[in-house]
């Protein structure tokens, strides 16, 4: 009995020793998988760099063409077929006035051109029969020209009226409102029932292509956004677009195609307006009225004027790597084999060569430019070489 007690109890330790090897081994490949399927983010060295500096200034899109609309003829708004926000074909009807007054009119007209043929229907004959008669002695001369005359005259008579029955078609043709070219309404400032007068607005009508970017450029930094300008180094602020996955895509900066400035300045608050005209493909996702930035970049140089920002060394990351959550601006630094979230300061996006970092950074610091995929865990960096000279991206350690 003892002898099968003990020969239980050895089979029970051999099943519970094997349960937990295979717990052990199980836990050892997930480990060993968990290591080899480690979230890998690349890095890069954050670096002080010689950037040209300027200033940056809010602009607002606006179309580069857009009309206030109204009507040419005076009467009650009969129908107003547009809405803000309804998109309109060039020759479409945007409105209607009564045209009972400018149907008459027409009618008026029609009946004083057809008396007028009639007159000179009957004037013509008239010469026709005084010249047949005096050319056979039966009239005198002075009847001739009395018969001449009087076809002439029913000649101008109607030319008059037919000028009239044009004139009475193009006002009636002015009581339909049409778009002039293809667009969207911006602002509608009638309703059906009210009066039309030529010069009151209906509505406003904008293209929505081409779009311009406008600032307001103070004067005292005229000398340098001219120089700017003349240097092509004025670029606006695209804002960011959300993807696909829920994120925003990076903001990127765009030079603009054309410049154009009003010659005078404002009198209160001494600005110049600019217009920059953006590219047609860029401007697809703007609207009017949307605010952007706007930067005017100062070309690397020593200047010792002491308005002119001059050449300076800062330190700059790609601006993919920057971590925005709310009223949070922070890095991914490197700490160990993981990273380490470290608010940061940031200054002026630089464009392609980054942006600056102003405080919460030392310089060498190893900077993950996936922010995202950094904050997982268990993310790796991929760290080849940690040089102080490296400022580019670092590569994948080869396998």
């Amino acid at each position: 009995m003892n002898a099968m007690y003990v020969s239980q109890l050895s089979q029970l330790n051999r099943r519970q020793s094997l349960q937990i090897a295979s717990v052990l081994v199980g836990g050892l490949l997930t480990s060993i998988v968990w290591a080899q399927t480690a979230v890998q983010v690349p890095v890069v060295s954050a670096q002080m760099k010689s950037v040209g500096v300027g200033f940056e200034l809010d602009g607002v899109i606006q179309p580069v063409k857009q009309s206030t609309i109204s009507s040419q003829a005076s009467g009650r708004i009969a129908t107003l077929t547009v809405k803000a926000g309804d998109k309109v074909k060039a020759g479409q009807v945007l409105a209607t006035v009564d045209d009972r007054e400018s149907q008459t009119g027409v009618q008026r007209s029609q009946a004083q051109m057809a008396q007028a043929q009639a007159e000179l229907s009957n004037a013509l004959a008239n010469f026709n029969r005084t010249k047949e008669l005096q050319a056979k002695g039966f009239v005198s001369k002075a009847a001739l020209d009395t018969a001449e005359s009087q076809f002439k005259s029913a000649t101008a008579a109607k030319d008059q009226a037919n000028a009239g029955a044009k004139q009475s078609a193009l006002a009636q043709g002015f009581t339909r409102v049409t778009a002039p070219y293809d667009g969207w309404v911006l602002q509608t400032h009638a309703e059906a029932g009210d009066l039309a007068v030529p010069g009151k607005p209906l509505l406003t009508l904008y293209a929505p292509l081409p779009l311009r970017a406008v600032v307001q450029v103070p004067m005292s930094r005229a000398s340098t956004a001219t120089a700017a300008a003349n240097a092509g180094a004025i670029e606006v602020k695209m804002p960011s677009l959300p993807t696909a996955d829920g994120s925003n895509s990076p903001a990127q900066w765009i030079r603009p195609v054309s410049r154009s400035s009003v010659p005078t300045a404002d009198a209160v608050s001494q600005t110049v307006e600019w217009r920059l005209e953006l590219p047609t493909e860029a401007a697809k996702t703007l609207l009017p009225g949307q605010q952007v930035r706007v930067r005017f970049t100062v070309a690397n140089s020593t200047s010792t004027n002491a308005n002119t920002n001059k050449q300076a060394n800062r330190m700059v990351v790609p601006s993919t790597a920057v971590l925005r959550r709310g009223e949070l601006t922070a890095l991914y630094v490197v700490s160990g084999d993981a990273f380490a979230l470290k608010a940061v300061r940031l200054g002026a996006d630089q464009g392609e060569s980054g942006v600056e970092v102003l405080a919460g950074l030392d310089e060498n610091d190893l900077v993950a430019l996936d922010p995202v995929k950094a904050g997982l865990k268990g993310a790796k960096p991929i760290i080849q070489n940690t040089k102080p000279a490296a400022a580019s991206v670092v590569a994948p350690a080869a396998k």
